[in-house]
Order: C-alpha cells, then structure tokens, then sequence
C-alpha cells in the first residue's frame, strides 16, 4: 500500500482544524435558534433590547449626547453603561441596520420592537462580531502557541475556548457581544505571544475600553 505524501497529510490536517472552526460556528448558529432573555416581555425586553437601544441612541443623538439623560435618551430605559467602544461598536452596527431598514433604528417609535427580520439581523451582527473579532484571533493563538505540540491538542484547545457554555449562552442564547472584549484580549495574547508588545497594550486598551469587566484580565496583564 503507498505511503501517503508529507502534503497529503498536511492537507488532512488542516481539513480536521477546519472541520472544528465548522464545528464551533455551527453550535452558535443552532444556540441563537434559541429565545433571548427578555423576548416578549415589557417594559425592558432584556439584554436584546438594551444593544438594539444603544444602536439607535448613537445613530441619531450626536456623540455628547450618548451618555447624558434627556427626553430623546431615558438613562431609566437601557442607558449606555459601557466604555466609548461599546458606543462606537454599536454606532457602527447602527448604520448596517439602517440601511437594511430605517424603522429598526426610529429614535422614537422603535422601543421594543422585535420583528422576526431585526432579531435575524441582531443574530448576524453577534455572529459576525465573533467570527472576526474572537474566533480568527482564536486560531492564530493555538497554532502559534509552542506548546501545543501535535494539532490534536491544538484542536482540542480551540474548541476548550470557542465552546465554552456560558460564553455560548450569555453571547448567543441572552444575546451580548462579549465575543468583541473577549476577542480584543485575546488578539492582545496572540501578540504578547509573538512578542509583540506595543500591539498586545493596544489590543488590550481597546478591550477595557469595550467592557469594564476586561479589569479581570488587567493583572495577568501588567
């Protein structure tokens, strides 16, 4: 019987890491099939509503406006309680949704708005975020990571931290966009692994000031 070539199985092996990235999107997918926390229950409508809110807050008030009490931004109803990039995140999501449909993003006649057409759209925006933001970041870490030797571990230490359950749920069953500061501290460790320090710091800034909560990661950090 002949050997098979070094490219054959190469070739083989990348197909297995592909088949695991396949793996991990899929799982997301099947979970944002699930209810969100909130859905069809007023006044508030959840976590759902609350990043729905902050895309049409910072699409329509201008930027100093974002973070102050007024008739058009009800600080009571979902106020914007995370750092700048959360805003400038969801400003940026804001415009796609626009121009999909204005009446997703109405200042005043959009408050709970839960169209079967929007929540496809919010999935795909929590979908998208992650693909780009922690799962490519992901892949980089364990493939360049030296101790993982063999690309069974590196396989298996992708989906350890592309399935782990409560990330899957508060992401993709509540509905957050953790998969956006997670995904900044880990591009941040990607760079400290190939020392590349002054990029690691920046990634890491722009993970704290996503979410406040990157303050767990700050003392393995400094």
């Amino acid at each position: 019987m002949p050997s098979r070539s070094v490219d054959q199985v190469v070739v083989d092996v990348k197909g297995v890491f592909f088949v695991a990235v396949l793996v991990s999107i899929a799982i997301q997918c099947f979970a944002s099939l699930s209810p969100y926390s909130g859905e069809n229950k007023p006044p508030m409508f959840g976590d759902y509503e609350a990043q729905r809110h902050w895309m049409k807050i910072t699409i329509n008030l201008p930027i100093d406006e974002w973070y102050v009490h007024s008739n058009s931004n009800d600080l009571m109803y979902w106020g914007l309680d995370y750092p700048p990039l959360t805003a400038y995140h969801s400003w940026m999501l804001a415009h796609g949704a626009r121009i999909i449909n204005r009446t997703w993003v109405e200042l005043e006649k959009s408050r709970g708005i839960e169209s079967l057409d929007l929540k496809f759209f919010m999935r795909c925006t929590v979908l998208f975020s992650d693909m780009f933001l922690f799962l490519l970041p992901s892949i980089l870490y364990v493939l360049s990571k030296p101790s993982l030797k063999s690309m069974k571990e590196k396989i298996l230490y992708y989906l350890l931290i592309t399935l782990y359950p409560g990330y899957i749920l508060v992401d993709f069953v509540h509905f957050q966009y953790n998969c956006v500061s997670l995904g900044l501290f880990m591009w941040a460790t990607v760079m400290f692994e190939n020392d590349l320090d002054i990029f690691a710091s920046f990634f890491f800034v722009c993970a704290l000031c996503y979410k406040q909560m990157e303050l767990y990661h700050a003392p393995a950090i400094f």
